[in-house]
Protein backbone atom coordinates (compact mmCIF):
# COMPACT_ATOMS: atom_id res chain seq x y z
CA UNK A 1 0.00 0.00 0.00
CA UNK A 2 2.69 2.77 0.64
CA UNK A 3 4.00 2.27 -3.16
CA UNK A 4 0.17 3.18 -4.56
CA UNK A 5 0.89 6.43 -4.04
CA UNK A 6 4.18 6.92 -6.21
CA UNK A 7 2.69 3.89 -8.72
CA UNK A 8 -0.61 6.21 -9.22
CA UNK A 9 1.59 9.62 -9.63
CA UNK A 10 3.69 7.56 -12.35
CA UNK A 11 0.59 6.50 -14.00
CA UNK A 12 -1.17 9.86 -14.44
CA UNK A 13 1.82 11.48 -15.78
CA UNK A 14 2.41 8.82 -17.88
CA UNK A 15 -1.08 9.15 -19.24
CA UNK A 16 -0.97 13.10 -19.54
CA UNK A 17 2.10 12.79 -21.42
CA UNK A 18 0.45 9.80 -23.71
CA UNK A 19 -2.13 12.47 -24.18
CA UNK A 20 0.01 15.56 -24.76
CA UNK A 21 1.73 13.51 -27.37
CA UNK A 22 -1.43 12.75 -28.92
CA UNK A 23 -2.23 16.48 -29.08
CA UNK A 24 0.90 17.41 -30.95
CA UNK A 25 0.88 14.66 -33.08
CA UNK A 26 -2.81 15.76 -34.46
CA UNK A 27 -1.85 19.03 -34.75
CA UNK A 28 0.89 18.62 -36.41
CA UNK A 29 -0.68 16.49 -38.95
CA UNK A 30 -3.50 18.97 -39.47
CA UNK A 31 -0.82 21.90 -40.33
CA UNK A 32 0.96 19.12 -43.03
CA UNK A 33 -2.47 19.03 -44.71
CA UNK A 34 -3.25 22.48 -44.78
CA UNK A 35 0.56 23.65 -45.56
CA UNK A 36 1.05 20.86 -48.25
CA UNK A 37 -2.76 21.17 -50.25
CA UNK A 38 -4.22 24.18 -48.83
CA UNK A 39 -7.80 24.99 -48.50
CA UNK A 40 -8.36 25.63 -52.46
CA UNK A 41 -10.45 23.37 -54.81
CA UNK A 42 -10.34 19.45 -53.34
CA UNK A 43 -7.58 20.63 -50.83
CA UNK A 44 -6.97 17.58 -48.55
CA UNK A 45 -8.52 15.12 -50.98
CA UNK A 46 -5.31 15.75 -52.79
CA UNK A 47 -3.87 13.47 -50.02
CA UNK A 48 -5.92 10.60 -51.69
CA UNK A 49 -5.64 11.64 -55.35
CA UNK A 50 -2.18 11.68 -55.77
CA UNK A 51 -1.26 7.96 -54.91
CA UNK A 52 -4.47 7.11 -57.08
CA UNK A 53 -3.43 8.69 -60.51
CA UNK A 54 -0.10 7.58 -59.79
CA UNK A 55 -1.16 3.84 -59.01
CA UNK A 56 -4.04 4.17 -61.34
CA UNK A 57 -1.18 4.64 -64.27
CA UNK A 58 1.14 2.17 -63.19
CA UNK A 59 -1.88 -0.15 -63.33
CA UNK A 60 -2.47 0.76 -66.57
CA UNK A 61 0.16 0.09 -68.42
CA UNK A 62 0.46 -3.80 -67.31
CA UNK A 63 -3.08 -3.99 -67.79
CA UNK A 64 -3.12 -6.00 -70.88
CA UNK A 65 -0.70 -8.44 -69.30
CA UNK A 66 -3.21 -10.22 -66.97
CA UNK A 67 -2.68 -13.73 -67.07
CA UNK A 68 -0.36 -14.13 -64.29
CA UNK A 69 3.62 -15.36 -64.39
CA UNK A 70 4.09 -18.52 -65.45
CA UNK A 71 1.04 -19.88 -64.51
CA UNK A 72 1.67 -18.88 -60.58
CA UNK A 73 -1.91 -17.40 -59.93
CA UNK A 74 -0.42 -14.14 -59.41
CA UNK A 75 -2.43 -11.63 -61.41
CA UNK A 76 -0.68 -8.47 -62.45
CA UNK A 77 -3.42 -5.56 -61.85
CA UNK A 78 -3.30 -6.46 -57.81
CA UNK A 79 0.35 -7.14 -57.82
CA UNK A 80 1.66 -3.74 -59.74
CA UNK A 81 -1.39 -2.23 -57.39
CA UNK A 82 -0.19 -3.61 -53.91
CA UNK A 83 3.54 -3.04 -54.60
CA UNK A 84 3.42 0.01 -55.40
CA UNK A 85 1.50 1.93 -53.37
CA UNK A 86 3.21 0.06 -50.71
CA UNK A 87 6.82 1.36 -51.88
CA UNK A 88 4.99 4.76 -52.49
CA UNK A 89 4.54 5.16 -48.48
CA UNK A 90 8.26 4.19 -48.45
CA UNK A 91 9.01 6.94 -51.07
CA UNK A 92 7.24 9.45 -49.63
CA UNK A 93 8.68 8.79 -45.74
CA UNK A 94 11.81 9.09 -46.87
CA UNK A 95 11.55 12.15 -49.66
CA UNK A 96 9.77 14.28 -47.09
CA UNK A 97 11.93 13.67 -44.66
CA UNK A 98 14.85 15.47 -45.92
CA UNK A 99 12.78 18.80 -45.65
CA UNK A 100 10.77 18.19 -42.18
CA UNK A 101 13.27 20.47 -39.90
CA UNK A 102 13.69 23.15 -42.41
CA UNK A 103 10.05 23.85 -43.47
CA UNK A 104 8.86 23.48 -39.57
CA UNK A 105 11.91 25.19 -37.65
CA UNK A 106 9.79 27.92 -36.24
CA UNK A 107 7.48 24.91 -34.83
CA UNK A 108 10.67 23.92 -32.20
CA UNK A 109 9.75 26.88 -30.43
CA UNK A 110 7.37 25.26 -28.30
CA UNK A 111 8.77 22.91 -26.10
CA UNK A 112 6.22 19.91 -26.50
CA UNK A 113 7.42 19.61 -30.06
CA UNK A 114 10.54 17.69 -31.04
CA UNK A 115 11.62 17.25 -34.35
CA UNK A 116 10.68 13.53 -33.76
CA UNK A 117 7.61 15.16 -33.56
CA UNK A 118 7.72 16.29 -36.98
CA UNK A 119 9.06 13.29 -38.55
CA UNK A 120 6.40 10.69 -37.14
CA UNK A 121 3.37 12.93 -38.07
CA UNK A 122 4.89 13.12 -41.52
CA UNK A 123 5.18 9.39 -41.47
CA UNK A 124 1.81 8.74 -39.91
CA UNK A 125 0.17 11.12 -42.48
CA UNK A 126 1.72 9.05 -45.88
CA UNK A 127 0.80 5.56 -43.99
CA UNK A 128 -2.89 6.52 -43.53
CA UNK A 129 -3.30 8.89 -46.87
CA UNK A 130 -1.94 5.56 -49.11
CA UNK A 131 -3.33 3.12 -47.22
CA UNK A 132 -6.65 4.86 -47.81
CA UNK A 133 -5.75 5.15 -51.53
CA UNK A 134 -4.93 1.39 -51.96
CA UNK A 135 -7.98 0.37 -50.29
CA UNK A 136 -10.05 2.19 -52.52
CA UNK A 137 -8.35 1.34 -55.59
CA UNK A 138 -7.78 -2.13 -54.77
CA UNK A 139 -11.52 -2.43 -53.69
CA UNK A 140 -12.46 -1.04 -57.33
CA UNK A 141 -10.39 -3.19 -58.57
CA UNK A 142 -11.98 -6.16 -57.34
CA UNK A 143 -15.84 -4.74 -58.09
CA UNK A 144 -14.14 -4.96 -61.20
CA UNK A 145 -13.85 -8.20 -61.24
CA UNK A 146 -9.43 -7.73 -61.82
CA UNK A 147 -8.85 -8.66 -58.90
CA UNK A 148 -9.49 -11.26 -55.32
CA UNK A 149 -9.50 -10.18 -52.01
CA UNK A 150 -6.27 -10.30 -50.09
CA UNK A 151 -5.71 -13.94 -49.26
CA UNK A 152 -4.08 -13.19 -46.19
CA UNK A 153 -5.19 -9.07 -45.24
CA UNK A 154 -3.33 -9.21 -41.92
CA UNK A 155 -0.05 -10.36 -43.32
CA UNK A 156 -0.47 -7.66 -45.41
CA UNK A 157 -1.26 -4.96 -43.17
CA UNK A 158 1.94 -6.10 -41.23
CA UNK A 159 3.63 -5.58 -43.63
CA UNK A 160 2.67 -2.27 -44.87
CA UNK A 161 3.24 -1.45 -41.02
CA UNK A 162 6.22 -2.64 -40.85
CA UNK A 163 7.82 -0.89 -44.28
CA UNK A 164 6.74 2.47 -42.03
CA UNK A 165 8.35 1.78 -39.30
CA UNK A 166 11.43 0.88 -41.65
CA UNK A 167 11.06 3.90 -43.72
CA UNK A 168 10.53 6.16 -40.22
CA UNK A 169 13.46 4.78 -38.46
CA UNK A 170 15.63 5.80 -42.08
CA UNK A 171 14.09 9.53 -42.09
CA UNK A 172 15.59 10.19 -38.45
CA UNK A 173 18.66 9.49 -39.98
CA UNK A 174 18.61 11.08 -43.18
CA UNK A 175 17.05 14.49 -41.66
CA UNK A 176 20.10 14.40 -39.50
CA UNK A 177 22.08 13.78 -42.55
CA UNK A 178 21.07 16.66 -44.71
CA UNK A 179 20.91 18.94 -41.98
CA UNK A 180 24.96 18.66 -41.46
CA UNK A 181 25.51 17.95 -45.29
CA UNK A 182 23.35 20.00 -48.06
CA UNK A 183 25.43 17.41 -50.82
CA UNK A 184 23.73 14.60 -48.69
CA UNK A 185 20.70 15.72 -49.79
CA UNK A 186 21.22 15.26 -53.37
CA UNK A 187 21.64 11.42 -53.05
CA UNK A 188 18.07 11.11 -51.34
CA UNK A 189 15.86 11.34 -54.07
CA UNK A 190 18.22 9.37 -56.63
CA UNK A 191 18.82 6.25 -53.93
CA UNK A 192 14.88 6.10 -53.71
CA UNK A 193 14.59 5.48 -57.08
CA UNK A 194 17.18 2.95 -57.43
CA UNK A 195 15.29 0.87 -54.84
CA UNK A 196 11.98 0.61 -56.57
CA UNK A 197 13.57 -1.87 -59.11
CA UNK A 198 15.77 -3.78 -56.09
CA UNK A 199 13.11 -3.30 -53.57
CA UNK A 200 10.79 -6.44 -54.47
CA UNK A 201 8.22 -4.18 -55.56
CA UNK A 202 7.76 -5.55 -58.67
CA UNK A 203 9.27 -9.07 -58.47
CA UNK A 204 9.04 -11.94 -55.91
CA UNK A 205 12.15 -14.05 -54.42
CA UNK A 206 11.47 -16.87 -56.21
CA UNK A 207 11.53 -15.83 -59.66
CA UNK A 208 15.36 -14.49 -59.18
CA UNK A 209 18.08 -16.79 -59.75
CA UNK A 210 20.59 -18.09 -57.39
CA UNK A 211 22.96 -16.42 -55.31
CA UNK A 212 21.23 -13.04 -56.44
CA UNK A 213 17.98 -14.58 -54.35
CA UNK A 214 20.37 -15.01 -51.34
CA UNK A 215 21.69 -11.69 -51.69
CA UNK A 216 18.74 -10.07 -52.31
CA UNK A 217 16.59 -11.87 -49.11
CA UNK A 218 19.09 -10.22 -46.77
CA UNK A 219 17.40 -6.95 -47.10
CA UNK A 220 14.89 -6.29 -44.59
CA UNK A 221 12.97 -4.11 -47.53
CA UNK A 222 13.01 -6.80 -49.83
CA UNK A 223 11.14 -9.40 -47.37
CA UNK A 224 8.88 -7.14 -46.36
CA UNK A 225 7.53 -6.47 -50.12
CA UNK A 226 7.18 -10.43 -49.72
CA UNK A 227 5.17 -10.29 -46.86
CA UNK A 228 3.05 -7.91 -49.20
CA UNK A 229 2.69 -9.68 -52.00
CA UNK A 230 2.04 -13.33 -49.68
CA UNK A 231 -0.67 -11.68 -47.83
CA UNK A 232 -2.17 -10.77 -51.17
CA UNK A 233 -1.81 -13.81 -52.85
CA UNK A 234 -2.70 -17.42 -51.61
CA UNK A 235 -0.97 -19.21 -54.08
CA UNK A 236 2.08 -17.50 -52.85
CA UNK A 237 3.39 -18.15 -49.16
CA UNK A 238 6.82 -17.30 -49.12
CA UNK A 239 9.49 -18.62 -47.57
CA UNK A 240 11.95 -15.82 -47.59
CA UNK A 241 11.18 -13.04 -44.72
CA UNK A 242 11.16 -13.81 -41.10
CA UNK A 243 9.41 -11.14 -39.09
CA UNK A 244 11.61 -11.20 -36.45
CA UNK A 245 14.38 -10.03 -38.70
CA UNK A 246 12.86 -7.61 -39.99
CA UNK A 247 11.66 -5.90 -36.46
CA UNK A 248 15.25 -6.25 -35.36
CA UNK A 249 16.00 -4.57 -38.12
CA UNK A 250 13.29 -1.70 -37.30
CA UNK A 251 14.19 -1.58 -33.51
CA UNK A 252 18.53 -1.20 -34.24
CA UNK A 253 17.70 1.76 -36.84
CA UNK A 254 15.17 3.40 -34.56
CA UNK A 255 17.78 3.59 -31.52
CA UNK A 256 20.26 4.86 -34.03
CA UNK A 257 17.68 7.43 -35.05
CA UNK A 258 17.55 8.42 -31.70
CA UNK A 259 20.88 8.87 -31.21
CA UNK A 260 21.11 11.06 -34.62
CA UNK A 261 18.11 13.06 -33.21
CA UNK A 262 19.83 13.55 -29.82
CA UNK A 263 23.08 14.85 -31.55
CA UNK A 264 20.94 17.13 -34.20
CA UNK A 265 18.92 18.94 -31.79
CA UNK A 266 22.43 20.03 -30.06
CA UNK A 267 23.11 21.68 -33.24
CA UNK A 268 19.43 23.32 -34.28
CA UNK A 269 19.61 26.53 -33.61
CA UNK A 270 16.22 28.69 -33.83
CA UNK A 271 17.39 32.24 -33.59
Amino acid sequence: MLNAGPARHFRSRTLDGLDAERHVIGALIIRELHTRYGRDNIGSLWMLLEPLLLASAVALIHAGNDGGHHGSGIRIIPFVLTGYMVFIIFRAIINRSESALGANRPLLFHRMVTIFDLLFSRALLELVATSAALALLYGLAVAAGLADLPARPLRLMAAIVLLTWFAFALSMGIATGVHFSKAFSKFVHPATYIMMPLSGTFFLLEWIPQPYRTYLSWSPINQIFEMVHSGVFKSYDSPYFNPLYIIGWCMALTVLGLLLLRVLRRHVHLN
